[in-house]
């Protein structure tokens, strides 16, 4: 596969040049090693393309996690407790885990609420998440984990990869795609949300 467009959030391609160029090489290496034409294997029951052969997208999954993984890059999980204090949540961001449940605790909260978020692949404080999903789970994505993370210290930018239009065109209906989700982000302005990002746009 191959990068057809990239939109770079706060700077977030440009902290990646300046600080994790091999880093960066190694995300480009991941994505122009997939043979994405070998993974059109999925045989569409939907009405409107009925008998179409698509891309795969639990195919291609596997494949961009098998070639992560051998670069080591590794899934992580944040751990918090949730609280719908602002006050409290503000005070929070900065403590560890088990501080965080002392620190409600001596608020007279008896019993803290447990919590943690997922992302699969981070490597030297870099998450990368590949989409081929639907559209609720890459605004997931980059309005809440990515910002989890960012916002707790785990991560200094996130990586989203998804297919671009034409790609998303050959694959079930409802997948997200580069384009739509990068114009999402121009919606909320400049500086939302506030965490470095780097969007790629991918096709075959």
């Amino acid at each position: 596969m191959k990068i057809a467009e990239i939109y770079s959030h706060l700077n977030g391609e440009e902290y990646l040049i300046v600080h994790h160029k091999s880093l960066y090489n190694e995300i480009n290496k991941v994505i122009n090693d997939v043979n994405a034409n070998a993974l059109m294997t999925k045989i569409s029951k939907e009405k409107t393309m009925r008998g179409k052969m698509l891309y795969n997208p639990i195919a291609l999954n596997k494949t961009f996690n098998e070639k992560f993984r051998k670069l080591s890059w590794n899934e992580t999980r944040y751990k918090y407790y949730v609280t719908t204090d602002r006050k409290y949540m503000e005070e929070m961001l900065t403590l560890s885990y088990q501080e965080q449940k002392e620190f409600l605790i001596s608020k007279g909260i008896t019993s803290p609420i447990s919590s943690y978020k997922q992302t699969d692949f981070v490597k030297n404080r870099i998450a990368v998440e590949v989409q081929f999903g639907k559209y609720a789970f890459v605004a997931f994505d980059l309005f809440v984990k990515h910002l989890l993370f960012y916002s707790g210290g785990i991560i200094n930018v996130g990586v989203e990869i998804l297919p671009i239009k034409k790609m998303q065109s050959i694959m079930s209906s409802g997948v997200a795609y580069y384009e739509g989700e990068v114009y999402n982000i121009l919606r909320h302005g400049r500086s939302n949300p506030p965490v470095p990002l780097l969007i790629i746009g991918i096709e075959p």
